[in-house]
C-alpha cells in the first residue's frame, strides 16, 4: 500500500528504511523523499515508525558507530568491514 502518493513510496519501503536506521519522519524523508512534497503522509509515516526502539540509538548507546561503515564494496555489493578492507 502506498504511504506517499507524491513519490510512490510504499509501506514496505518505509519499513525497510526504518530497519536500515531511519528513526524519524525527517530521516525517512532524507532516505526517500516521502513527506517532503504535500506532507499528507507524515502522520502515516509516524504511525509506521511507532514508538519502538531506534536501531541507530541502540548502536550509539552501545558505543558503536551509528553511521555507515567506511570501506570498499565487496563483490556481493555490501560494504566490507574496515578490517576486511585492508
Amino acid at each position: 500500500m502506498y504511504v506517499c502518493s507524491c513519490f510512490g513510496i510504499t509501506e514496505s519501503q518505509v519499513r525497510q528504511h526504518a530497519a536500515d536506521g531511519a528513526c524519524t519522519p525527517r530521516q525517512i524523508a532524507s532516505a526517500c523523499k516521502a513527506g517532503t512534497d504535500c506532507g499528507s503522509c507524515v502522520k502515516r509515516i509516524q504511525a509506521l515508525l511507532g514508538r519502538g526502539a531506534c536501531p541507530r540509538r541502540e548502536l550509539v548507546d552501545r558505543g558503536d558507530p551509528a553511521l555507515a561503515t567506511i570501506g570498499r564494496a565487496r563483490s556481493d555489493g555490501r560494504v566490507a568491514d574496515l578490517d576486511e578492507a585492508a
